[in-house]
């Protein structure tokens, strides 16, 4: 008895004209190893119903449709696949060349599966009433926001109590977020495979407040003390909560993980030297013989 081809859907941006216009390339590809429920416009957000039965989708954009779209997803457990037409494609692993190249690993019974830590971040005003829940692949981030003068951030770490922030940011980021924003301000790369969640200040006005590396099963809580009336909780670079005075963000790891179809011909480090240039040297000047 043959197997049974996997229910596929694709999602694509279609505000990347190269999407739109090699769209129909990449269902060809994938026609011949999989059944296409259906292909879905991620610009039109989450407003479109997505099949039930699907068990696999195609995500065709850059990082961040990928990011958007696994939030999405996340209570349905499917494992994605990133297709890049971005300008990194460090969470997009496959080109059109690689998904050409195994597509049949991808649609077969056991690709190569990344599973990735999740941020829950829930929000409560003074009182104590939620406001909202949101989750988070990379990052939480609690930011100064416009007019953009300093904050004031009290923090405690699985009850205790801990330092008060008086600076532009406080960062909470997954090991898969260690190498977006959290690196560019200082923090430290965190390999995927490592259960741990990582606070990164930024701007903070103290010369003692470094990034810390704490257990995944961590529970932060940040107290809204000095906000400015911008100031907002952020999600992945794409989401936003309001905060006033008094708020409390709480941010732990979510019961659920997020799953990618990984290109087993790139490792995790050979993305990081190739796509983040770590460690590269610095461009010596040929003296000749």
């Amino acid at each position: 008895m043959p197997a049974e081809r996997p229910r596929t859907i694709l999602l694509l941006d279609s505000n990347r004209s190269e999407v739109r216009d090699r769209v129909q390339e990449v269902r060809g590809l994938i026609d011949p190893h999989a059944d296409v429920l259906g292909v879905y416009d991620t610009a039109r957000g989450s407003d479109q119903s997505l099949p039930e039965t699907a068990r696999l989708a195609v995500v065709l954009g850059g990082d961040g449709t990928l990011l958007s779209q696994a939030r999405r997803l996340l209570d349905r457990g499917l494992p994605l696949v990133g297709v890049n037409f971005g300008r990194l494609g460090f969470l997009a692993e496959f080109d059109l060349d690689s998904l050409r190249e195994h597509v049949g690993m991808i649609f077969g019974p056991s690709p190569p599966t990344r599973e990735c830590m999740v941020l829950r971040a829930t929000v409560r005003d003074r009182s104590g009433a939620v406001k909202s829940v949101r989750t988070a692949i990379n990052d939480c981030i609690v930011t100064a926001g416009p007019p953009y003068r300093m904050i004031e951030l009290g923090l405690s770490i699985n009850g205790d109590e801990g330092p008060v922030l008086t600076g532009d940011v406080v960062m909470v980021s997954t090991p898969t977020g260690s190498t977006a924003y959290n690196v560019s301000s200082g923090g430290p790369i965190v390999e995927p495979g490592v259960e741990a969640m990582i606070i990164t200040p930024l701007s903070p006005h103290s010369l003692a407040f470094r990034p810390i590396v704490l257990s995944a099963a961590t529970r932060l809580r940040v107290e809204i003390r000095r906000p400015n009336p911008g100031t907002p909780l952020v999600l992945d670079g794409q989401e936003q909560v309001p905060l006033s005075a008094g708020d409390v963000v709480t941010i732990d790891r979510h019961e659920r993980r997020a799953r990618f179809i990984t290109n087993p011909s790139m490792s995790y480090w050979r993305i990081l030297l190739d796509k983040m240039r770590w460690a590269a040297p610095p461009s010596y000047r040929d003296r000749g013989a």
